[in-house]
């Protein structure tokens, strides 16, 4: 039908796909989508800058078994609703994370993130301790420079996107090509990245208004590094996962160990930004030992 909204190309075996919806008096609140998936304990999974809860569509099925996992569409990104005016700040993006846990009453949550979603997590923790078991940052994207570092392409695509008044404009222009290799350059194993996945993100990134959201949030990336002055206030135990070619460098991990001096680390081998794409199986080895 036309206008319709799209549904998702990729379908997670044993997940089943649900909504929240937004809270009386919150006018830029929209409804959130997420899937869910698996028994046990409640494992919240957060996604990252342009992709979605199907990011996880490798990890989801090596954890199901030991977790009830919840993997969250950010606002506006996926397919959770797009308002206009809406902030995609550090902050908005929060409430977004602590609406799924509050409405839904998860207790004892582990709280898994990559990336930006790696920040929220750990910002969430702080925020409902009470709430929250553990959480595993992945590759936490809390430093300057962030996809720039990635490749030159990455550097003249994101500074197009936040330029005043062709700024717009290059958000809503998205060639295949251009797509595949800046998420390339945050893979070691290039081959990680299956077309099936970027068809499913071209998809998403052609509902109307979502190249204001992919704007906005490049234009918030300065809040995500001022949240880690939240990670001291986190008391629950941390484990950081770094790829051994991630875009952070070695004094932005060693900053982080300062700020959380007791939490665990892991390096994983020859691995980049996405390791929920390139090495699901070495997260999910990790959760699952501790389930």
């Amino acid at each position: 039908m036309p206008g319709q909204e799209p549904r998702p190309t990729i379908h997670i075996p044993g997940t089943t796909s649900h909504t929240i919806t937004p809270r009386a008096g919150h006018s830029r609140e929209g409804t959130l989508r997420y899937l869910k998936a698996g028994r046990g304990a409640p494992l919240v999974l957060l996604h990252t800058v342009r992709t979605q809860a199907e990011h996880f569509r490798h990890l989801i099925p090596l954890i199901s078994d030991q977790y009830t996992v919840y993997a969250l569409d950010l606002p506006g990104m996926g397919y959770s609703e797009i308002v206009p005016g809406a902030s995609y700040d550090e902050p908005a993006m929060r409430a977004g994370v602590e609406r799924l846990l509050t409405q839904l009453d998860l207790q004892d949550v582990t709280l898994v993130g990559e990336s930006m979603g790696a920040v929220l997590a750990l910002s969430t923790a702080a925020d409902l301790p009470e709430r929250v078991r553990r959480v595993v940052a992945v590759n936490t994207y809390d430093f300057r420079g962030g996809i720039a570092r990635s490749s030159l392409l990455a550097r003249v695509v994101v500074s197009g996107v936040l330029a005043p008044g062709v700024g717009p404009v290059i958000a809503g222009v998205e060639p295949r090509p251009a797509l595949r290799a800046i998420l390339q350059g945050g893979l070691g194993d290039k081959s990680a990245l299956r077309d099936d996945y970027v068809d499913e993100l071209l998809q998403v990134g052609g509902r109307p208004g979502y190249p204001s959201v992919a704007r906005a949030v490049y234009q918030a990336l300065p809040s995500l590094i001022a949240a880690r002055s939240r990670y001291p206030e986190v008391t629950a135990p941390v484990h950081f996962v770094y790829g051994e070619k991630d875009w952070s460098r070695l004094s932005d991990r060693e900053a982080n160990k300062q700020l959380l001096a007791t939490a665990d680390f892991t390096q994983v081998p020859k691995a980049g930004h996405f390791i929920a794409l390139e090495r699901p199986d070495v997260l999910a080895d990790l959760l699952n030992a501790v389930a």
